[in-house]
């Protein structure tokens, strides 16, 4: 499994970096710890980062300034692999997300996905990410 890319999501960032001390926490700070090891191998899309400060924000999970120092890590870190969206990115997003009855944002995510050829996410949200070319783990399930 350490040579197999997995996206990271946003519920697993911001539970990583969250304040309180939970098993949720110790999970998902353990898999960035597994990636600074290089002993996995992870990515994150703009959209996550974004995502990321806005819902540690607005869940009261960070300040406005301590999410702002861990987005400046996770951007900074080169053991992430970094990908974005792109226009055309959208397009497809929009078709996905017809073609499988799901939200945008995670139709979004999912093209982002498949154009940079990572097919694994570890998420809190299998249900969200269930295309046939998505191996979607939840990394919270054998806690």
């Amino acid at each position: 499994m350490k040579d197999e890319l997995f996206l990271i999501d946003t519920n697993v960032l911001v539970y990583a970096y969250e304040t309180e001390n939970s098993s949720k926490k110790r999970i998902a700070a353990k898999l960035l710890e597994k990636c600074f090891l290089k002993e996995v191998n992870l990515a994150v899309s703009a959209q996550n980062i974004s995502e990321f400060i806005y819902v540690a924000i607005k869940k009261g999970k960070l300040s406005h300034d301590e999410a702002r120092i861990n987005a400046e890590d996770i951007v900074k870190f080169n053991g992430f692999r970094k990908i974005a969206y792109s226009p055309q990115t959208i397009l497809h997003a929009i078709d996905m997300a017809k073609e499988f009855n799901m939200p945008f944002w995670d139709a979004l995510l999912a093209a982002t996905m498949k154009e940079n050829h990572i097919y694994n996410i570890y998420t809190e949200n299998i249900k969200d990410f269930r295309m046939p070319w998505i191996n979607a783990v939840n990394p919270f399930q054998h806690q």
